[in-house]
Parts: C-alpha cells; structure tokens; sequence
C-alpha cells in the first residue's frame, strides 16, 4: 500500500503548485549536521541498511525502547539483521510520531519502497535495501549528489584535524560535487567545571605547539584554531548550552579562575558561571570579526538517565527538553557585543516550545539593519523537529519577524539518509502558505510566494552564509 503520494501534506491546490513547481527542485545548503566528513571524503559504501539507517540513531532507539524492544537491538550485540527486523516491528506503532513520517519519505525517496514497513515484510525490504546498498550509486557522495546538496556543513572539535575536509576540497572528478566544510564546535572548552575540560586542555597544547598556563593564552589558541578552520573554509561556530552564559565578568577574574581550574581546583558554580561567560564572550568578538556566523542550541536536558549514561555513555537517546529562562541571558550576552558593534550573524534555537515567542521577538531586538536577517530564529530543532514543531516555529517567525528573510531547513543528523527532512519541511513551508492563499490572508499571486518560497528553501541561506 504506497503511503508517500505525490501530494503528501500539501492540502490545497495552491500549495501542490507552490511544492512542485517552486520549492521542489531547489538545491540544499545543510549549514548544521553530525555526518562523517572522512564517510563523505572517503566516499563510504554501507554494508546494509543497518548500519546506514539505525547505528546512532538515538530517534529510532527512543521509540524502539518505548514498544518494548531490548537494548541489545538498539545499540547492542545483535547482528545487523536482527536489528533492523525489530525496528520494522516498532515502525508501525510510531503512527503519528515524526518517525513514521520520516521512515517511509526515505524508503521511497532512496529505494524506492511505497509499502508500509511491518514485520510482515521487515525481510523482504532489508534484502531489497542491501541489495540495493551494493550499486555504488549508493555510495555516500552518490547520496549526496541525488539529493542536491550543495554545502554539508559538519560539526567538528577545535582540536580536529580538518583532514578529510582539506582533502576532499583538492579533489576533483567526485562524485560529489558540493562543498564539505567545518563548523567550530568549542563547548568543551567553555565548560570548565567537566570533567573533559583538562583533557581538551592538554589536547590543544599539543596543537597549537605552546604551553596554555593563563586566559590570554588560551584565547590565542583558540584564535589559532579558528583561524585554521576559516582557512579550511568554516565560516560557522556552534554551541550547544544549557543557555547562553551573559554573567558580568572581568577578564582579570576569568585568568584567575583558568589558573585555578588548570591546577586542579575546585570551583565554585559561580567561577564557574563567569568564566563561561568570559570565553563565550570573547569567542564570539572572534567570530564577528571573521565575519561567521555563531549559532546557538539552547536549552536541552541531557543524559537525564544516569543508569543509561553510566552504561552506554552520552549521545544515546536520554535526552530530553530543559525548562531554563532564556531571555535575559540572551539579551544581555547579545546587547553586550552589539553595544560595541561586535555581534555576529547569529542563529538561536530552541528545544522548549514554550521558548518560541520568546526566540521570534528577541531576534528583532539585534536586527540593526546591517544585512537582512542578521539575527535570526533557527528551524525547529530536536524534539520540535517535526510538523506540529515547524508549523509553530513559521508562524511564530511569521508574526513576530519576517518569515520571507529566514534561512530555512537543515538535518541537525548523523544520517546519510535524513535529506529528505527538507522535503517534509517544504512541503510543510508550502502548505502553510497555500492555506493563508486558499483562505484570503495572502494574495493569489502564485509567482510571489513562489520567490518567497524558494528564497527560504535555498536562496536566502546562499546569501546569508556566503559559502
């Protein structure tokens, strides 16, 4: 029984022209993802779907856990195939989870199964995906190239290599003919009081080729890395906090506090405090003055199950929404960098839906006219990355901002196949705004809100980036 037609979530004959004929086609920039840059460098062949579809995938473990299912077919000893036969059981017990969605857009748009996956036929269509993972036009960069993704932005540590990007971009006659690019990842080093912060310490030393005895020092050598990475072509910088550190600090305190941390110290929470918002601050004048863009991923609960963590480590679906306050934070970390006129291009992003109007109306507070959308509300990010999630997020953006100015979609996966996730979103984009056509509230003017679409599908990140 094909569930995937032609017009999935498009409900009015408005948005069937607008998906079709304007957003369809439009390539992807994915400016924020977990893919392997040495699976794409290396143009990686799976050996079976499993280990294309499931391996760290903490989404399908949540729902596989919630039916029921073993930890052992979720990230343990069972073979591959008795794996993926478990997930096929759970797929029809996701039925209005965006995994079942997401499931199906995959299995048709890459294998071209219509069927529902059930156990009835898990078999037949694990048979048929490998045999069709064997064409090397299934390879990694092939995936790629299929699915029109023009930039793979990754997400990479300061004391990363960069190898496989450096590589792949000397390469030519690739498969792949987009651009594979850095993003600075530095959390580890902003969160002084975990136990990896040492570590991380010692790690870029030995990188950098200097000792780090003081705050200016590491400073330099964080500038270092930044600097190797826009030279390797990154112009992003990532963060995933709890929230935005913005205590008043000086920089006399944040040397003090460095020095005690590097002798093995303990530090009160407010050190603690201070010198995060120290580091983030200077970091982010680092971004500004290289002209990135700073992104920001607020407000997730993690490794919520100690049990679990203790077991299988972090990254392995016990996650969860935080509940923190967000606005006065953001407000005075952005107002003190505007205020000096050192605020970068900026993402936020929220993981608390509660947090949207919160988000929309403090990006406007920081739109100083300098470029269009220079702050900006991101794309519905985790838990509200599904329909209910996007649609509040646009509408959101759409009362309080400028809709038309928004940079659109992007994977946030450590999966080759979850491309298709800007297709639901722009059928999701397409039917928004052919309801609003249908029912009077935008003018019937197919052709503008087709710029308009097009220009959030692809158009407005090509020119915010600069990639």
């Amino acid at each position: 029984m094909a569930f995937i037609s032609d017009n999935f979530l498009l409900q009015s004959e408005a948005a069937k022209t607008l998906y079709h004929d304007f957003a369809k086609a439009m390539p992807i920039i994915d400016y924020h993802n977990h893919l392997s840059p040495q699976q794409i460098n290396q143009n990686h062949t799976f050996e079976n779907i499993t280990e294309l579809w499931l391996n760290g995938d903490h989404y399908k473990w949540r729902a596989m856990r919630a039916n029921g299912v073993d930890e052992s077919y979720c990230t343990g000893n069972k073979s591959d195939e008795e794996k993926f036969l478990k997930w096929a059981e759970t797929v029809p017990f996701t039925v209005r989870n965006p995994l079942f969605h997401w499931s199906h857009l995959e299995l048709s748009r890459y294998f071209g199964i219509e069927d529902l996956l059930t156990s009835a036929n898990a078999k037949q269509v694990y048979e048929q995906c490998n045999a069709a993972l064997k064409s090397p036009e299934m390879s990694v960069q092939h995936l790629l190239q299929k699915m029109k993704v023009e930039v793979v932005c990754t997400t990479d540590d300061p004391t990363d290599s960069l190898e496989h990007h450096v590589e792949f971009g000397k390469k030519t006659n690739q498969a792949y003919t987009g651009k594979l690019l850095p993003t600075f990842r530095p959390d580890k080093f902003i969160m002084i009081s975990a136990e990896s912060f040492l570590p991380q310490i010692e790690k870029l030393k030995n990188i950098v080729g200097f000792e780090i005895p003081d705050f200016e020092t590491l400073l330099i050598a964080l500038n270092n890395r930044i600097n190797f990475f826009h030279e390797s072509g990154g112009r992003l910088s990532d963060h995933g906090l709890e929230t935005i550190y913005a205590a008043d600090f000086t920089i006399e305190q944040a040397d003090k506090i460095f020095k005690k941390a590097i002798s093995r110290e303990v530090l009160t929470a407010h050190e603690a405090l201070l010198f995060q918002s120290a580091i983030l601050h200077e970091l982010a004048k680092i971004y500004h003055k290289l002209g990135w863009t700073q992104q920001f991923h607020l407000g997730a609960l993690r490794n919520n199950n100690p049990r679990a963590f203790r077991n299988l480590g972090p990254d392995t679906g016990w996650d969860s929404i935080g509940d923190w306050s967000h606005a006065q934070n953001i407000s005075r970390f952005m107002g003190k960098l505007d205020n000096t006129d050192q605020l970068a291009k900026t993402i936020l992003y929220n993981n608390n839906p509660t947090d949207n109007a919160v988000l929309a109306a403090m990006i406007g507070n920081f739109n100083d006219g300098s470029i269009a959308g220079k702050v900006q509300f991101g794309s519905g990010w985790w838990f509200m990355d599904q329909k209910r999630g996007m649609e509040e997020q646009i509408n959101m953006l759409s009362d309080i901002g400028l809709i038309s100015r928004f940079v659109g979609m992007l994977t946030d996966s450590r999966s080759f196949l979850s491309f298709t996730r800007h297709e639901y979103f722009r059928r999701i984009l397409c039917n928004l705004f052919g309801e609003d056509i249908k029912n009077g509230e935008l003018p019937n003017d197919i052709e503008w809100s087709g710029k308009i679409i097009q220009d959030i599908c692809y158009n407005n990140a090509n020119k915010y980036f600069g990639f």
